[in-house]
């Protein structure tokens, strides 16, 4: 039998097993599997709980575009909705509502908080945020976007909302 005979059949044959033994074989988990997989493994809690309300019954609630302003929709999913508050097609705020169920240690800054805005318990939130707490369970915030959006324009957007529209939810 001379080389090139040999080379001839035991290529195809090497490359055939080479296949059947790659095929068979598990690949690694990607991060993003893993990260799954630990998020919702036993005794993990769910990022978002399904008593949670529905992020499209908040669009209603937030203020209309005016004055000079234009308040446009960002994001929405369940216990959550968010606008963009533009003037001069610029970002100068951000408006959002969030059902603190997914997250109930967010209402543990409005405890310590003496402040209140409308009747309801009120918090600043870093120095560019200023938050609600409505019906002890709904968050309610205004971040600036913008060193001219103050915190007292914060405040009175806040006010710009249907506060009572979004205590019903409860």
């Amino acid at each position: 039998m001379n080389l090139g005979k040999i080379q001839r059949i035991l290529a195809p044959f090497l490359l055939g097993l080479l296949l059947l033994v790659s095929s068979c074989a598990t690949e690694a988990p990607s991060r993003y599997e893993q990260a799954q997989k630990a998020s919702t493994g036993r005794n993990a809690t769910p990022a978002v709980v399904k008593v949670s309300t529905q992020g499209s019954l908040f669009n209603k609630y937030f203020p209309k575009s005016g004055d000079g302003y234009q308040v446009v929709p960002a994001q929405e999913k369940k216990g959550f909705a968010e606008y963009k508050l533009k003037q001069d097609a610029k970002d100068v705020a951000v408006l959002s509502v969030s059902d603190t169920v997914n997250n109930p240690t967010a209402k543990e800054k409005f405890q310590s908080s003496g402040k209140k805005i409308a009747g309801y318990p009120a918090a600043n939130i870093g120095s560019n945020g200023t938050a609600v707490l409505v019906a002890d369970r709904y968050q309610v915030k205004v971040q600036s976007r913008d060193s001219s959006f103050s915190q007292s324009d914060r405040e009175a957007w806040l006010q710009k909302f249907n506060l009572r529209g979004i205590e019903a939810l409860k």
